[in-house]
């Protein structure tokens, strides 16, 4: 190996390991960044569809060069959780100072910051970002520029936006680079405490740069995938960018209806218990077959798992369309949020199906003895009971806080 991938080997790794070792993520703090330098430009933009949000909460990061020990490699736009709520993300660019092209990182912070006027579309258009904004702390989508379900994803708005900036350069400065330079204002904000790019982030850019098929050396300036629903579907279709592009979504529906069913009051307790029953039993089923088979399902195997959700879902219509309702209540409402928290974690890939299946098991447990309570006090829940169901579910949201933060990906190990 020659002293120039050597020392691009070393640059890289501390570009990866400093947000993860040295900075706490659970606090804002003053932006770090590893500077890479190349003597050449980077490829184009490629110009890809943004794919479907995977659901409420998740935040468009769009695709950039990077710059690894075999040159320029293509990192894929991603919908990602932000570290926390009220930031926006800043995108990371390269520009022309000094002689080379200098690596400015990405970041997350309450203003979106200068990223060298390049438009990475989908609401990044070169200065700004108008694909979302926050309000209160829940994230909204501007339905105008950003791809949304509105079925998983209710907070949408429409704002039309004029795009005046349709080049596909990707670097600032120099000869054939784009010629903006930093507002007072955004060099303010360049100014405040930011957060780093998160485990996932760096986890995602890690992956890419060890896919050939993302390398400019091998792929032309095209690479194999531009954009990904979530990290773990990049990890699970590294060269489909069709699989890739698709959000986790059989699962993670299943949960997010059954949320909805417990939100709206179309859901008893009892119901979910059930419902939570059979997907953990399928999520069980799923996490043994990749097991046994290195971390994939066969087809017939595939085909079963398929067979039993069509089931699972038809009990879920039913389940949240027939006679049995009950009135807004607290323990309903929380028992509906650690689904929504277990339908995130396997939308982006953070919870697996073994831990998925873990997760069910625990609500199941819990909707059955809330049902049961019920139905022996004549549908309510005494003082006492509500205190029990309620340290039963703290326990089960610290569970459900780890395994969504503890890198397992899914589809990796399942």
């Amino acid at each position: 190996m020659n002293t120039r991938k050597i020392v691009m080997k070393m640059l890289m790794a501390a570009a990866l390991a400093v947000p993860m070792a040295a900075l706490p993520t659970a606090q804002a703090h003053a932006a770090v960044f590893v500077g890479i330098s190349v003597g050449f430009a980077p490829p184009v933009l490629p110009v890809y569809t943004q794919p479907l949000c995977p659901g409420p909460g998740y935040m468009w990061t769009p695709g950039y060069w990077a710059y690894g020990p075999d040159g320029y490699y293509w990192v894929p736009g991603v919908w990602v959780q932000p570290p926390v709520a009220g930031v926006l993300w800043t995108p990371a660019y390269w520009g022309w100072e000094g002689g080379a092209y200098i690596f400015h990182a990405g970041y997350w912070g309450p203003h979106v910051g200068f990223y060298g006027g390049i438009n990475y579309g989908f609401g990044y258009g070169g200065v700004g970002f108008v694909g979302g904004e926050w309000r209160g702390g829940a994230f909204f989508y501007n339905r105008a520029v950003a791809n949304v379900n509105v079925v998983n994803v209710t907070n949408v708005y429409v704002r039309n936006v004029t795009v005046v900036n349709h080049s596909t350069v990707a670097f600032n400065g120099g000869a054939g680079g784009i010629q903006a330079r930093p507002t007072a204002q955004e060099t303010a904000w360049s100014h405040e405490s930011h957060f780093q790019p998160t485990a996932n982030q760096v986890s995602h850019q890690s992956f890419a740069a060890q896919n050939r098929s993302q390398w400019a050396s091998v792929n032309n300036g095209r690479p194999t995938v531009s954009a990904a629903a979530s990290v773990g579907a990049y990890h699970d279709h590294p060269t489909n960018p069709t699989l890739a592009s698709r959000p986790n979504q059989r699962e993670a529906n299943q949960d997010q209806r059954i949320a909805n069913g417990l939100r709206d009051g179309q859901m008893t307790s009892g119901e979910a218990a059930r419902a939570e029953h059979t997907q953990s039993n399928i999520d069980q089923q799923v996490h043994n077959d990749r097991i046994a088979n290195g971390g994939t399902l066969t087809n017939q195997e595939r085909q079963r798992i398929n067979g039993e959700q069509n089931a699972a879902s038809r009990q879920i219509y039913r389940d949240n369309h027939n006679a049995n309702t009950i009135g807004p209540n607290e323990v309903n409402q929380r028992e509906a949020n650690q689904e929504q928290r277990i339908a995130n974690g396997e939308r982006s890939g953070q919870m697996t199906s073994g831990e998925a299946a873990r997760a069910q098991n625990s609500q199941s447990n819990i909707a059955q003895q809330t049902h049961n309570d019920r139905t022996a006090n004549g549908g309510a829940l005494n003082q006492q009971q509500r205190q029990q169901v309620n340290h039963e579910q703290n326990k089960a949201s610290k569970q459900i806080h780890q395994e969504n933060h503890n890198g397992n990906k899914d589809g990796k190990g399942r």
